[in-house]
């Protein structure tokens, strides 16, 4: 399943919050949907009777953020897995990273990406494998987009996470 952000915002789309400067959502609509999205995760999951354990968390993006976000929270439960393709992890006033013992993280990121710099791809991805999560990193030479190569070898990377 797949969730789509709430707001509607300059210059067109779908967003998860307002962006202020790459790297730094705004602390208002980044909590406001933040909590939105973990209630209907919740919520999802709970109907389903699926444990997190058996979810993994992905988007490209915000989506990314926000499945970062989602999956390594203090607050939140931890999934089987998380895709971030083209994010970074939040800094946001108020939002804290739990814990990361393990929790197997692919990540891909265009080193030519316009909107949100390789770096922070980069960065996000020493932060969590110093922080001793099990990452899978790519970097493709592209903008601001999804590696099909990539995607075929998630492909191979989601069953192992769910078994």
């Amino acid at each position: 399943m797949t969730a789509r952000g709430p707001l509607s915002l300059p210059p067109g789309g779908a967003h998860w919050y307002v962006v202020q400067r790459v790297g730094f959502p705004d602390a208002e609509t980044f909590r406001a949907t933040y909590d939105l999205a973990g209630a209907w995760l919740d919520e999802l999951l709970a109907e389903h009777r699926i444990p997190p354990k058996r979810t993994v968390l992905g988007g490209f993006s915000q989506g990314a953020v926000m499945s970062y976000a989602l999956g390594l929270g203090a607050d939140r439960p931890r999934p089987a897995g998380i895709i971030g393709l083209s994010g970074f992890i939040p800094t946001v006033d108020g939002f804290e990273l739990g814990a990361v013992n393990g929790e197997p993280v692919a990540m891909g990121h265009g080193t030519y990406d316009p909107i949100i710099p390789v770096e922070f791809g980069r960065s996000a991805r020493d932060r969590l494998a110093d922080g001793g999560a099990e990452v899978t990193w790519r970097e493709s030479p592209m903008g601001h987009a999804i590696d099909p190569a990539f995607l075929a070898e998630l492909r191979a990377w989601l069953p192992a996470r769910l078994s």
